[in-house]
């Protein structure tokens, strides 16, 4: 169990490979195993602009989601630049409990 009080909890907030050239996949942890559990995944360059959103609906019996895979590319189909960027995980329940997690990722081009 990733956390032991009721309340939605995220661990292990990652994505692998990181750094990564062209494609990398995200992974996480959570408490609540089945549920249907509304992902979304913000990607932002450090400076705050928003480049890329990933969001679905995704089922688990355990507690890990993943992978969610993502091209590296922005909304617009385009190679995002080598560097730092930051992302976003924002989950959500059935029943309306939702929470959010911060990480970063680098794209070597």
């Amino acid at each position: 169990m990733v956390a032991s009080s009721e309340d939605l909890a995220l661990e292990h907030v990652l994505n692998y490979p990181n750094p990564f050239t062209t494609n990398t996949q995200f992974f996480f942890e959570h408490n609540k195993p089945g549920q249907e559990l509304d992902v979304k995944i913000d990607v932002f360059t450090v400076a705050g602009k928003l480049v890329k959103t990933l969001d679905g609906i995704y089922f688990s019996n355990g507690y890990r989601v993943g992978p969610i895979a993502w091209n590296g590319r922005d909304e617009f189909g385009d190679p995002l630049a080598k560097g730092v960027y930051l992302y976003k995980i924002a989950v959500k329940t059935p029943v309306g409990e939702s929470i959010e997690k911060f990480e970063r990722l680098v794209i070597l081009r």
